[in-house]
């Protein structure tokens, strides 16, 4: 039977009768390890509830696979699973990330690739270092990593790179970037209420010598902390 985000209370009760009546049930995804961005966790909680046993059985995860072999920073790393499916909700969702320090994992279906790489570039700017894995130990298989736009360009070049599925991981905020004073945020802020905040902080990074990606995903914090 299947079991997803959709199943209602009655699914539950069918797979907790079995297991009452003495059977055994497994639970199994047709791709990856369950629960990694596939339901399931609702089905654990309620077995357990009942007194059940619940073991793991480990397989293959296509965000650990793709992180083994990313050449990024592997001691701390943060899972996203798939990004928003709008424009404006994924474009926030990254904004918040901007200034994370840890390797950051994303999934994302074909027909959206080109869309979050570009938000991606928005948000970290083009120069970060990402890693593009598709159809991991499969035989078209692609291991790729360079500069976000680098990859965002390989990717629309290439239509065979959007099609199968894809794990997305990027850099960090590198570390040791220049602090941004109180008086550069008013600044940035200032200015964000008279331009486009791009604008605003080229202009910025123009008077200061700052970078213009970090002074931008300043001011999307800024905006995220003010509500604007």
């Amino acid at each position: 039977m299947s079991y997803h985000d959709h199943s209602d209370e009655r699914a539950l009760q069918r797979i907790g009768k079995c297991l009452a009546d003495g059977g055994s049930v497994a639970l199994v995804s047709d791709a990856g390890t369950p629960l990694i961005s596939d339901p399931g966790y609702r089905l654990v909680r309620y077995v357990q509830d009942a007194g059940f046993a619940v073991y793991p059985l480990p397989g293959p995860c296509a965000a650990i696979a793709a992180l083994s072999v990313s050449g990024l920073p592997t001691d701390r790393f943060l899972f996203e699973g798939f990004l928003p499916a709008r424009e404006v909700a994924r474009s926030n969702r990254l904004a918040a990330l901007a200034a994370e320090p840890m390797t950051l994992i994303f999934y994302e279906a074909p027909h959206r690739i080109e869309a979050s790489l570009q938000a991606m570039i928005e948000a970290f700017g083009g120069e970060r270092e990402a890693v593009l894995a598709r159809e991991i130990t499969k035989t078209f298989e692609t291991i790729r990593r360079g500069a976000l736009a680098a990859l965002a360009q390989f990717v629309s070049a290439d239509s065979n790179q959007q099609k199968g599925e894809i794990v997305i991981i990027v850099a960090g905020k590198p570390r040791g970037e220049q602090e941004i004073s109180s008086d550069v945020s008013t600044w940035l802020l200032r200015l964000a209420q008279e331009l486009p905040a791009k604008q605003a902080a080229a202009v910025v990074a123009d008077c200061t010598g700052l970078r213009k990606n970090q002074l931008y995903e300043q001011l999307l914090e800024l905006k995220r902390e003010r509500g604007g």
